[in-house]
């Protein structure tokens, strides 16, 4: 008889003052749970998703903001940044090209796109979603925030996935987020 082991699933939420060590702050609780959940080749691409979303979120939001990182399947996990400002940044609205070689903003998003292997973006009102535009596509229940985290103040919520891969293997965002835009027009 062959005995299997189930691990459960975990999420762990950090809420973050409008601090300029934050990131770093975040960085560290990021490399820590990784690592204790036996993942640790996610941990390079995890720190660089994780620093570029919740330093946007220190730079452009004017209230605190939270770090989310869940377990998502086997070599998988999300992170997700919610903050109190509820422009949606252009990488994440699928408008954006590739920016100047010169350019002062847009290339950590940018960077973002080309590291995560999915991504997206919520909207968030009084503390759930919705209110004031329509969401880039439905949101999974597992993606949107426990309402007592910013409740009340609105804002947004960008996430990525973050894979590990196999040796020899190439991480193709864009297609699978183009997957994911057509999936998202048929939910609304």
């Amino acid at each position: 008889m062959v005995s299997a082991t189930v691990s459960p699933p975990w999420t762990y939420t950090l809420q973050l003052p409008r601090d300029p060590r934050a990131p770093g702050v975040a960085r560290a609780m990021l490399r820590s749970a990784l690592r204790l959940h036996g993942m640790p080749e996610l941990v390079e691409n995890a720190e660089m998703l994780a620093s570029e979303l919740v330093t946007n979120a220190y730079l452009h939001s004017s209230g605190p903001y939270s770090l989310r990182l869940r377990k998502a399947g086997r070599g998988r996990i999300r992170l997700g940044v919610r903050d109190t400002s509820p422009h949606i940044p252009a990488p994440f609205r699928r408008s954006a090209g590739v920016p100047a070689e010169l350019a002062e903003r847009g290339r950590g998003l940018y960077l973002v796109t080309l590291y995560a292997e999915s991504w997206g973006a919520v909207p968030l009102s009084d503390g759930g979603v919705g209110g004031g535009g329509r969401p880039e596509r439905a949101p999974q229940a597992a993606e949107v925030p426990d309402r007592s985290v910013l409740s009340g103040q609105g804002g947004k919520l960008l996430w990525v996935e973050c894979v590990a891969k196999g040796e020899g293997e190439e991480t193709v965002a864009g297609a699978d987020a183009e997957v994911q835009r057509e999936t998202a027009s048929g939910l609304g």
